[in-house]
């Protein structure tokens, strides 16, 4: 395996993965470190650009969704490439109760990590990620760029950790 395979798959990381580490803006000078939500469960929202119509919607849709999120004792956190300034502005203008990191500097180093990255565009993919308590991937989707894929997928993975063990 190249040194470029290991930190940049080729498809989103899927189930079972370790949740790769990162420190991103989540203001222009306040950063967000990954390991900070150790014990707890993360959603990770990757979408391609603030300001899009469908990014806009599916950020919307979220955002409705954080109780039940937070009844399942769940953080959504988005994350594009889009700079800090530009998150800050569009939190404002659209009403989000939730982190935008920027993945600007080094660009898209975490979104080729988690397999996320668009090369031909130069954005985040649409990809969500459900990590558990011990930062491990426990749920992933790819969604088409034209789509918004919702929160009902990420829900049910979220309940299929509540369900008791067979």
């Amino acid at each position: 395996m190249t040194e470029y395979a290991r930190h940049y798959p080729d498809e989103i990381l899927s189930a079972g993965a370790a949740a790769p580490g990162f420190t991103l803006h989540a203001t222009p000078d306040q950063s967000l470190n990954l390991d900070e939500r150790a014990g707890s469960r993360v959603v990770l929202v990757f979408y391609p650009a603030d300001w899009s119509g469908v990014c806009s919607d599916e950020l919307s849709v979220f955002n409705a969704a954080l109780p039940l999120f937070r009844k399942k004792h769940a953080t959504v956190l988005g994350i594009s490439v889009d700079s800090a300034w530009s998150h800050q502005a569009f939190i404002a203008a659209r009403g989000f109760h939730f982190d935008l990191l920027s993945d600007f500097e080094p660009k898209s180093e975490v979104s080729k990590r988690y397999g996320a990255y668009d090369y031909a565009g130069g954005v985040s993919k649409r990809a969500l990620f459900l990590i558990d308590e011990s930062q491990t991937i426990v749920w992933s989707y790819l969604s088409p760029v034209a789509l918004n894929p919702g929160v009902d997928g990420v829900l049910d993975a979220l309940d299929a950790l509540d369900a008791p063990a067979s």
